[in-house]
């Protein structure tokens, strides 16, 4: 059964910095994708940033571009999320997600394309 476990959330300050990581098990992502959303309260899960492993594309949410950086490890599907410069605003439960096959880019940022998730992490940002 295929899994993906995230971890790293936390308390920060605003301003300062985290880094989430997510591994995956039982299954291998490497001929699709894998990425970040994350959820505020009582409304959707919004995409944040995916790695595309086939086109060898990165795609970020322009409210964290600039900020936030994906990287991981293709064989492994592995990635991390390192987060720089929060806000009081970027506190929500992010979500590791996968997609064991390719898709177009232009479908890569809707929740629904993705077939396994993790349990979520969450990030709080102090002001």
């Amino acid at each position: 059964q295929a899994q993906l476990v995230e971890s790293g959330g936390g308390l920060v300050q605003a301003g300062g910095s985290l880094r989430l990581s997510c591994a995956a098990s039982g299954r291998s992502f490497s001929s699709g994708l894998m990425a970040w959303f994350r959820q505020f309260p009582g409304k959707e899960r919004e995409f944040v940033a995916n790695r595309d492993w086939t086109g060898g594309n990165t795609y970020y949410a322009d409210s964290v571009k600039g900020r936030f950086t994906i990287s991981g490890d293709k064989a492994k599907s592995t990635i991390d999320l390192q987060m720089n410069s929060l806000k009081p605003e970027d506190t929500a439960v992010y979500y590791c997600a996968g997609r064991s096959r390719r898709i177009v880019s232009s479908s890569q940022q809707r929740a629904e394309v993705y077939d396994t998730w993790g349990q979520g992490t969450q990030v709080t940002v102090s002001s």
